[in-house]
């Protein structure tokens, strides 16, 4: 019983981990993009005209643009300055910049940050089951008795030992 678990064990996670190579990469990839999300690294710069009603007050534009510490620099009659660009309070027209990804990176962050309002949050739900089924896995890859099995646990509880200590730096 015990090696047809083992065996079904490392076949599953052979054919798994082979399905999963192109999302493990993907993930790889955007989780390794997102560490630079709070700079510009790989954001482009995309000027935008967008219509709105016409004079809006500042605090009203702000909510109206949707742009992180919004604030207004400077305002005369007919214009809101601010960081970002102009709004004319007589055509309701604003122009400004924004810094946006690339669409591929863009789709990317998407998929890795999905919550359960995406309509694949399911994905996310499975390839983390997947990781989890990997890591109790790797533990039927070699025999117990045999060398390399031990040294693996020494390794396991070294990343284990250093994930605890990293959880609280």
């Amino acid at each position: 019983m015990k090696n047809n678990t083992g065996q079904s064990m490392r076949i599953i996670h052979r054919y798994l981990g082979f399905f999963l190579a192109g999302i493990m990469a993907m993930y790889a990839l955007s989780g390794m993009m997102m560490v630079y999300r709070n700079t510009d690294t790989f954001k482009r710069t995309v000027e935008v005209e967008q219509q709105l009603d016409q004079d809006l007050t500042p605090d009203a534009l702000g909510k109206a643009l949707k742009i992180k510490g919004f604030a207004v620099t400077d305002q005369s009659d007919a214009v809101i300055y601010f960081k970002e660009g102009t709004y004319n309070r007589q055509t309701g027209i604003a122009n400004y910049t924004v810094k946006k990804l690339p669409l591929l990176l863009d789709k990317m962050e998407k998929l890795h940050k999905a919550t359960t309002d995406s309509p694949v949050y399911w994905l996310n739900l499975f390839f983390g089951a997947s990781l989890l089924f990997f890591v109790v896995s790797s533990f039927w890859m070699f025999m117990p008795h045999t060398s390399v099995f031990k040294k693996g646990l020494y390794f396991s509880l070294a990343g284990m030992v250093l994930t605890v200590l990293l959880l609280f730096l």
